[in-house]
């Protein structure tokens, strides 16, 4: 495995009871950078994600995350070798308040000690948070809903976030709000893998992206490659993925 790569899958393949959905998936991923991964509905971009995380088991293949095979750990081993997973919808507890829902996140350390200092770091870092820290969960908005999402995650200091479609349901300005923190993760070192609905939006924040079709890797290659190239908007967008052009 290359330096630069924190995970590797090679030749992964991964289902749900008789139906196979990742046809032999491989893909480098690179330290302290967003990737993106793209394709059609169906091209087993969430089943991936759930195969990284342990939630499915790989039939055949290999996984690596920082330089250990991962093959087959459980969601509570990926965890504690530094990943976290953000699947689609909401994932808080709607009727506790935001403070119980942080420290309901911080569970899985084995050091409760650290929890508080954690929690004020990430308040900080997100300072809505702590201004609604008493306030019951359900009554933030869709996009500090996922703000919650993401915070109780960086309280496991993760190495890599998995993080799925985080803009379902949000206000563009929100969305907005979304990327720029995970854009301020990578640039503090997190490495980050979505999977995001509006791929040209994503892919404009991101250094690298993966696309997948029926379950293989087709392209990996640098963000601004894939944006420029009209196939792959032909391919599995339906068009428009190009950058527009510019006006002088």
């Amino acid at each position: 495995m290359s330096s630069d790569s924190l995970l590797v899958l090679d030749d992964v393949f991964a289902g749900y009871g008789k139906m196979t959905i990742l046809n032999g998936t491989s893909a480098r991923i690179r330290r302290a950078a967003i990737t993106t991964v793209i394709g059609p509905n169906g091209a087993g971009k969430s089943t991936m994600f759930k195969t990284i995380f342990g939630l499915l088991a790989v039939r055949s293949g290999r996984i690596s995350f920082n330089g250990r095979e991962t093959t087959n750990f459980t969601p509570r081993q990926i965890l504690d070798e530094g990943v976290v997973y953000i699947p689609q919808g909401r994932n808080i507890f709607p009727e506790l308040s935001v403070l119980h829902n942080l420290e309901l996140g911080g569970v899985a350390l084995s050091d409760q000690a650290s929890l508080p200092p954690r929690m004020e770091k990430i308040m900080q870092r997100l300072p809505i948070l702590k201004e609604k820290a008493g306030a019951q969960a359900s009554t933030l908005s869709g996009g500090q809903q996922k703000m919650l999402e993401v915070a109780r995650g960086l309280l496991l200091d993760p190495k890599l976030i998995l993080i799925d479609e985080p803009s379902i349901g949000l206000s563009p300005l929100m969305v907005q709000e979304v990327f720029a923190i995970l854009k301020s993760l990578r640039d503090n070192g997190v490495t980050i893998l979505l999977i995001e609905q509006n791929a040209k939006q994503a892919l404009q924040i991101s250094d690298y992206g993966l696309v997948l079709e029926q379950g293989q890797t087709r392209i990996e290659d640098t963000a601004p490659n894939i944006l420029a190239d009209p196939r792959i908007g032909q391919l599995f967008l339906g068009g428009g993925l190009a950058q527009p052009e510019r006006v002088a």
